[in-house]
């Protein structure tokens, strides 16, 4: 199942096939969609992912810092909000069930796999404008979000990671994939006329494949602490 999250997020996904088929069907997805995935490494993956969206958060309020448009500060700003107070209230909630409370999830020390792509985002949008930063960040918000629709329509709903995958299947994330897909077609328009035709095409894709490695290694990551 491909969702519709825009046509520059469809190139872009068309561009890294191999690089995004690698991340969202990566062993730990398979494992959180038929329930083999150790809890072990769920709970290091959730660890490492809250002070990951810590600074996902302070990329994202970059690209209000970098926003030409109001509309463009709203999704963006909206973003911040849907990362800082409610998709990092799930592994708070998770983690204490397990006796980690969110002071400890926020003093972790940050795996190289979690540094290495953190600050690949970040570097992005400080080295670049608004496209460079969105190209960074888009295989994130758009991947999770194509993972949790495929997982739910698998029918997971036995999986003990149900709740995991709900929160990435619900119309309300989908509905953040959209508007951040529109944004960034509209942000295009704006600044480059036609992506395909624009030179700066290519490395905007280069962005986007190697975001959607480091995604991959954030699996792998989550996996090899079981």
């Amino acid at each position: 199942m491909t969702p519709d999250f825009g046509k520059t997020f469809a190139l872009w996904r068309e561009g890294a096939a191999g690089p995004w088929h690698d991340y969202t069907h990566h062993a730990f997805v398979q494992g959180l969609g038929d329930g083999t995935l150790p809890r072990t490494a769920f709970l290091h993956y959730l660890v490492q992912d809250y002070v990951f969206l810590v600074h996902f958060a302070r990329a994202w309020s970059l690209a209000v810092v970098k926003s030409e448009t109001l509309e463009e500060m709203k999704i963006c700003a909206g973003t911040v909000d849907a990362l800082v107070n409610h998709e990092m209230s799930l592994h708070v909630k998770t983690c204490a069930a397990e006796g980690i409370d969110e002071a400890t999830l926020f003093a972790a020390t940050e795996a190289v796999e979690n540094l290495a792509y953190t600050r690949y985002v970040m570097d992005a949008g400080l080295q670049g404008d608004f496209l460079d930063l969105m190209a960074a960040l888009s295989p994130c918000v758009m991947g999770y979000g194509e993972i949790g629709l495929r997982l739910a329509a698998s029918k997971a709903s036995d999986t003990p990671y149900a709740d995991w995958i709900a929160t990435y299947a619900d119309p309300e994330y989908q509905m953040v994939c959209e508007n951040v897909g529109a944004m960034i077609d509209a942000a295009v328009t704006r600044r480059i006329g036609d992506l395909t035709q624009a030179s700066r095409a290519s490395v905007l894709q280069d962005r986007f494949c190697m975001a959607t490695k480091l995604e991959v290694g954030f699996w792998q990551m989550g996996l090899n602490g079981q």
